[in-house]
């Protein structure tokens, strides 16, 4: 649960995401900057990270919201190849394996996917 008063930004319906499937994108800040993020769906959970490699800042998705590998196991970055596990964010195969991508508080609750900004990330909309 979170905190009395912490804030919950509603990402998605939780049926619109299904184990190793398409996911969702949506935008969070940092400082002035607009950054993407998304969430997936892996072993009945919702994971949400920064779409940002952590190899070189680009975005993972070959597709809009396509981020697993063909068999939905692992998310992969269209760029460089970089292989990360879907709960954790590790990287576990290609040119950053021991890195991590950076994980995003989410919450499922009455049918959502909430995500629970945390310093230093921020809803794009907050002053």
């Amino acid at each position: 649960m979170p905190e009395a008063g912490q804030p919950l930004h509603r990402v998605c319906a939780s049926d619109e995401l299904v184990d190793g499937g398409a996911g969702v994108r949506f935008s969070v800040r940092r400082e002035a900057r607009e950054i993407g993020a998304f969430v997936v769906r892996f072993d009945g959970v919702a994971h949400a990270y920064l779409n940002q490699c952590a190899h070189v800042p680009m975005e993972l998705d070959w597709q809009e919201g396509q981020f697993f590998d063909s068999a939905g196991l692992y998310l992969m970055c269209a760029t460089h190849g970089a292989v990360y596990a879907p709960d954790t964010g590790l990287c576990v195969g290609g040119p950053c394996r021991g890195a991590a991508l950076a994980k995003l508080r989410t919450e499922e609750r009455e049918g959502a996917v909430y995500w629970l900004p945390e310093p230093p990330f921020y809803p794009p909309d907050a002053t």
